[in-house]
């Protein structure tokens, strides 16, 4: 598999963040598990700070 950049990085992150989001918004997942989520996405691409949460 090719090595992503990190624009591709980037991309996929705020994708699945954004999925993520939207299942807290209808109710389909709780707070504790958003944040827990939240940490593992940020960990898994090396995000330090989240402006958009």
């Amino acid at each position: 598999m090719m090595e992503q950049n990190n624009e591709q990085k980037f991309a996929h992150y705020s994708i699945q963040f954004a999925c993520l989001q939207k299942l807290k918004k209808n109710g389909l997942i709780t707070v504790d598990e958003y944040e827990a989520i939240k940490k593992r996405l940020m960990s898994d691409f090396n995000v330090v700070s989240n402006l958009a949460a």
